[in-house]
């Protein structure tokens, strides 16, 4: 057997051996020929077995510097004692803890979405019904100033008719988002949670996460209003000018802020912050990751959009066949408002979309936070020992991300 020079392979014969892996008896000549007499008494002959934490030889067809499959290579993978691995994550695998948090504890998450989406879907069918006024029709023989004004008129009135309804909403969806951070947090560490004790889990910080609510919407408010306000004042040709820039302006300014303080909420349920050190806590972990943030929340939102369209239009269909008036004033072109059947079907829609949408928003925001502090702050570590997984240290007793 020929092997290159100063290496031998364990259990080949060399020349003049028995190949037995020991040296025989024999002579053998070296290349300037003098003999090598071997002595008769030799030392037992030697056993080798490969390792046994070796990977084995490839199979045929296969390269060698392709790992087995199966095989990890260099550092072991990620625990995953819940819906995520701890490791910083792509966005296909936030997408799919979101989901998963949805499947995996659906006892508690239904109850409280499909709740939340009743209430609100009942507060704005009873709007819709008694409050909002009739769309104000634009005259056709007014200058474009005055058009304006009338639909600006118009969209005031049915904000303010709307303003019980969106009250009622924004406290449902305030609950519901409260007692889903607390539900997410657990779904990382693998552990159950019962609504009962993510009620007592997040009734204390229900007062804070409804002052960094409104403090946010009065900071949107206030953007548009600074966008918009030129454009009000000066009116005219000039004025709608302004107002199409001011809007733009005031549309970048708020979807930038809306990133930047996203994941205020998780922060101040999860690290028993106040409203403002949540700001700035959203801040310094969102600054550096602005647009990969924005951009897995842009398509969270487009696909949240899309499956509400796949709901809302078969059941706006049926709610406009079943409503004989409304259908027949819309094919005359006399009234667009609909009764109780069409308002009644498309609310059960809405239900059933908010049902779903509702958890896998709130998951993405949750799991985006956890996200950001494993790569800024090595929270996976902290997430194994609060985890109870062998080779982390005590278990620390908390039972969510941000103890």
């Amino acid at each position: 057997m020929n092997d290159t020079p100063g290496w031998t392979s364990p259990g080949s014969a060399p020349d003049g051996q028995d190949g037995s892996g020991v040296p025989g008896p024999s002579s053998s000549t070296e290349a300037n020929g003098s003999t090598i007499q071997w002595s008769k008494d030799q030392p037992p002959a030697g056993q080798w077995s490969p390792p046994t934490d070796r990977t084995p030889p490839p199979a045929p067809g296969q390269n060698w510097g392709t790992p087995p499959p199966n095989v990890h290579w260099g550092r072991p993978p990620a625990a995953k004692p819940g819906v995520i691995p701890l490791r910083p994550l792509g966005m296909g695998e936030i997408l799919d803890g979101a989901v998963k948090v949805l499947r995996s504890y659906w006892r508690t998450v239904l109850p409280l979405t499909v709740t939340v989406a009743v209430i609100s879907q009942t507060a704005n069918i009873l709007a819709q019904r008694y409050l909002v006024p009739a769309p104000t029709e634009v005259d056709a023989h007014a200058t474009p100033a005055e058009q304006l004004q009338q639909l600006v008129d118009s969209a005031k009135a049915s904000l303010i008719a709307l303003s019980p309804s969106l009250l009622v909403t924004m406290m449902a969806s305030l609950v519901s988002a409260a007692l889903l951070t607390v539900v997410i947090s657990r779904a990382v560490l693998g552990r159950p949670v019962s609504l009962g004790s993510a009620w007592q889990e997040a009734r204390p910080r229900l007062l804070r996460l409804l002052g960094l609510t409104l403090l946010l919407a009065a900071m949107t408010v206030a953007v548009v209003t600074v966008g918009l306000l030129p454009g009000l004042l000066i009116g005219g040709a000039p004025g709608v000018a302004l107002i199409f820039l001011g809007g733009l302006g005031a549309a970048a300014a708020v979807v930038w802020l809306w990133i930047r303080f996203s994941l205020s909420s998780p922060a101040l349920m999860l690290e028993r912050q106040g409203v403002v050190p949540s700001l700035k806590r959203s801040a310094k972990l969102v600054r550096g990751s602005w647009w990969r943030i924005f951009g897995i929340t842009l398509l969270t939102q487009l696909l949240i959009f899309l499956f509400a369209m796949i709901i809302a239009i078969p059941f706006t269909i049926i709610g406009i066949a079943v409503d004989g008036e409304g259908f027949s004033g819309l094919l005359s072109g006399t009234t667009t408002t609909f009764g109780w059947p069409f308002l009644i079907i498309t609310g059960i829609g809405g239900v059933i979309t908010s049902a779903i949408t509702y958890p896998i928003s709130a998951g993405v925001t949750v799991l985006l936070y956890v996200d950001q502090r494993i790569r800024r702050e090595a929270l996976d570590l902290e997430l194994a020992r609060a985890a109870g997984l062998p080779g982390y240290g005590p278990t620390p007793g908390t039972d969510t991300v941000g103890g």
